[in-house]
């Protein structure tokens, strides 16, 4: 079967169409079951439902970053099997794009308002690096998410343990995100520089405290 192959206008519609599913739309994703199917919901109070509704909010937020960094990436990426990488993740973290939604429409939420400025700035950031060089780009993705395994613990710690539908999607997130840092290393992703991985840190942060409550 022969490879097809996209002009630079076909490249820039079919990013479009990516970007307008993950905000406003259905993100194609891989078909996997949502990990909280067939569990039970938890007699949650008002307040615990308001919590953790936010909190899942944010991680379908960190979602929607982590889509625009994976296609700001995968478009100016230099190597076919670099590129490839990203798409593939990029397809996994659809599901949680999905799953967390779910979830945040469950506990009587709402989706975060500024998701489209973080989805800007984070595919900004994703396609410069992808223009600095593959190694780099990699070890971007690396770091990214050995910043986001913490904050899913994080977020794990304050849900309780009867709220086993919301767990149950975190978890799956976790090791997912695992298996795509381990990923990025072992193709040649590069150790970032220590203020660069604070100026992330630093970002996550900002993200975490504004959609918390927008």
């Amino acid at each position: 079967m022969s490879t097809r192959h996209y002009s630079t206008a076909d490249t820039l519609l079919l990013g479009l169409d990516q970007a307008l599913r993950t905000l406003f739309g259905q993100p194609k994703t891989t078909g996997r079951p949502n990990p909280a199917e067939g569990i039970e919901e938890a007699d949650l109070d008002e307040r615990q439902r308001d919590h953790i509704g936010r909190l899942m909010r944010i991680d379908h937020t960190g979602e929607v970053c982590a889509q625009a960094l994976y296609q700001g990436q995968a478009l100016t990426a230099r190597d076919p099997a670099t590129r490839d990488a990203m798409e593939q993740s990029a397809d996994e973290e659809n599901d949680h794009l999905a799953w967390c939604e779910q979830r945040v429409e469950e506990l009587g939420g709402r989706l975060s308002l500024l998701n489209p400025l973080w989805y800007a700035g984070s595919f900004a950031i994703g396609a410069t690096a992808g223009v600095i060089g593959d190694k780099w780009s990699l070890g971007f993705v690396a770091e990214t998410e050995r910043q986001v395994e913490r904050h899913l613990q994080s977020h794990l710690d304050q849900i309780p343990a009867e709220d086993r539908r919301s767990r149950a999607i975190l978890q799956q997130m976790k090791i997912d995100e695992a298996e795509h840092g381990r990923k990025a290393k072992a193709q040649g992703g590069a150790e970032l520089p220590g203020p660069v991985r604070a100026a992330m840190r630093f970002s996550s942060k900002l993200m975490t405290k504004s959609v918390y409550y927008i």
